[in-house]
């Protein structure tokens, strides 16, 4: 199986660096060509568009910003569309639109094309050691064929339904990852001004029922006021649209995610959208 990987970001990078170390003949196109020069050392064939990427692949795995980044890579000028043929699969890890993705799938599916929407979950570190979730729709048969492919980029990899339903799990992932670090921010403030060290606290806490992922990973950076990236503010504030969107669909008024993403919105407004999610604590300093 020859994999196409386009977009060789944060997350992308790494991910193709496993599917190489997996013995996985992998080409790469970034918009940005520099990004994938460090590939190159590792085996990658490096092409100047999706086109040529997609000429020489089976599977075409995409990991970029946001809807319109995916649909001017599938069908815009060299991209995707223009050089496929029936049988090859198209697998999004970007974070989009459910809705928009639905009709990605229509549109190549007319093609021949099947599409897999599989956005992951982990951040940075679970790129590089392999170990995101990845929540995945479509038809379970083209599942089925490009599970070995995923089982390299994660540890929890699950068919959530048809296309669509992986970016509508991921909408419900980052609402969680929203209050998750709401909850952080709150209980390191809470915890400073009533004298409790914070460090212990998120220790303590981390080890019991209040713990979670965002706690026991991204406690300690607030703690120690460590706000390098992971995962980007300013890909949570776009992430959180969706699932606002998601939540109008069904009528639903979302109301802890909307007042999380007041606080997000508010903090990218200052100016600090590049920090990692973390970041939300420049309001609480």
């Amino acid at each position: 199986m020859r994999i196409g990987y386009i977009g060789i970001g944060i997350m992308g990078r790494p991910m193709a660096e496993n599917l190489l170390k997996a013995g996985y003949s992998v080409s790469v196109f970034n918009r940005t060509q520099a990004k994938c020069e460090p590939l190159r050392g590792q085996g990658a064939t490096l092409w100047q568009s999706a086109a040529q990427v997609t000429r020489e692949s089976d599977v075409i795995c995409i990991n970029v910003t946001d809807t319109p980044d995916v649909e001017q890579i599938l069908f815009g000028e060299l991209g995707v569309a223009e050089a496929a043929r029936p049988g090859l699969i198209v697998v999004d890890n970007s974070t989009i639109s459910p809705s928009a993705t639905q009709d990605f799938a229509q549109r190549l599916e007319a093609q021949g094309v099947a599409y897999l929407d599989a956005p992951v979950s982990g951040g940075d570190v679970g790129a590089q050691k392999g170990t995101l979730s990845i929540m995945v729709g479509g038809d379970k048969a083209v599942f089925d064929q490009c599970l070995p492919l995923f089982e390299v980029l994660g540890s929890t990899v699950t068919h959530v339904g048809a296309v669509g339903m992986g970016q509508t799990c991921k909408a419900c992932n980052q609402l969680f990852c929203a209050l998750h670090m709401l909850a952080c921010c709150e209980g390191v403030d809470l915890a400073r001004k009533a004298g409790l060290d914070p460090a212990v606290m998120v220790d303590v806490v981390s080890s019991g029922a209040g713990g979670s992922w965002a706690l026991q990973n991204l406690g300690p950076k607030i703690v120690d006021n460590d706000m390098a990236p992971g995962f980007m503010i300013d890909l949570l504030c776009k992430d959180l649209n969706y699932t606002a969107e998601l939540g109008k669909d069904y009528d639903m008024p979302l109301t802890g995610m909307t007042l999380a993403k007041k606080l997000f919105d508010a903090v990218q407004a200052k100016g600090f959208g590049r920090l990692g999610t973390q970041g939300l604590w420049e309001l609480f300093k």
